[in-house]
């Protein structure tokens, strides 16, 4: 899929852990979003993923941003993987994998020699207005969450007419 960068997110609406709908339009003019696509809750590398930005979510609320993770898991799934690790965002359930299709993450994978569709890790950064203004696809979780953290560092301190 071609880069969404510069572009209108996607609106959606999804459930988060508690059932309750999530959408995307109702963060605009309001915060930044984190919109992070995991494959599977509970596996090694989603968990590392999780608890990253566990440990960074007060520096990215300082920054006016918000997390949210999407996976295919379903809203039980999401509760278990957040008590279980004290995660402080909602993870949303795109069961039918529309949003991740809407966003380009949801691809052929292989493994063990088998192929199937899923989750392609990505984060996606957007701003206040509701546009992209980076993306992340293919991600490989060590160092990931500081790039997320330094890029929206950079873009929050330009939106207050700072330079770094």
């Amino acid at each position: 899929m071609s880069t969404l960068e510069g572009l209108h997110a996607p609106d959606f609406t999804l459930h988060n852990e508690n059932g309750n709908p999530v959408t995307l339009s109702d963060y605009a003019g309001k915060k930044y979003v984190i919109l992070y696509f995991y494959p599977k809750d509970a596996t090694p590398g989603c968990t590392l993923e999780a608890q990253s930005f566990k440990e960074s979510h007060s520096e990215f609320s300082s920054l006016n941003a918000v997390i949210l993770g999407v996976s295919p898991d379903g809203e039980a799934s999401h509760i278990k993987f957040i008590d279980k690790h004290g995660l402080p965002f909602s993870l949303l359930a795109d069961t039918e994998h529309t949003v991740s299709e809407l966003y380009g993450v949801w691809k052929l994978k292989k493994s063990f020699g088998k192929e199937y569709m899923g989750i392609e890790r990505s984060t996606f950064l957007i701003d206040p207005t509701g546009t992209v203004i980076k993306e992340w696809r293919k991600v490989k979780v060590d160092g990931h969450i500081d790039a997320v953290y330094q890029t929206l560092l950079q873009v929050s301190n330009e939106g207050n007419g700072e330079s770094q």
